[in-house]
């Protein structure tokens, strides 16, 4: 038995210090196998950075889709830019169409004036030759009321 007051120490030299790092080296995989980890370390190691590289892979890609996503996106915009452009035209062209519609509707409006104002003139002659009828008819209605009238009174006294 050992007294508490006793140290036991073991030195190592250099020369041993190796004998056991080659050991535990050699050693090493056979007991992280048996721990019952289903694949080695190495193995699991090399299983995470494929993944790793096909993750990056992956967002690689999806980092192309976006890009072409977003460059969809773009030349669309810019196509409805040109319709919304054209609409802008047709819209002007369409003011164009009115305000010549406008102009064309007070042409009509003065020709309309001016029909106005010779069926006005046309009217004046009308008007002059109706009175004189009028004054005319009256005049024959008058005279032959004062024949038969002369006519009655010549044969009531004869």
């Amino acid at each position: 038995m050992m007294n508490s007051g006793e140290k036991n120490t073991m030195t190592l030299k250099q020369k041993d210090l190796e004998i056991i790092g080659d050991y535990v080296q050699k050693k090493l995989p056979v007991w992280l196998d048996s721990l019952s980890y289903p694949r080695s370390i190495q193995a699991w190691d090399m299983e995470l950075r494929e993944r790793i590289v096909r993750i990056e892979e992956e967002l690689k890609n999806q980092r192309e889709l976006m890009k072409q996503g977003f460059e969809q996106v773009d030349r669309r915009i810019d196509q409805v830019d040109k319709r919304i452009d054209q609409v802008d035209k047709r819209i002007d062209q369409v003011e164009k169409r009115i305000d010549q519609v406008e102009k064309r509707i007070d042409q009509v409006d003065k020709r309309i004036d001016q029909v106005d104002k010779r069926i006005d003139q046309v009217d004046r002659p009308f008007e002059q030759f109706e009175k004189r009828l009028t004054i005319i008819t009256v005049l024959i209605g008058t005279g032959f009321t004062m024949v038969t009238v002369l006519m009655s009174i010549f044969k009531f006294i004869s």
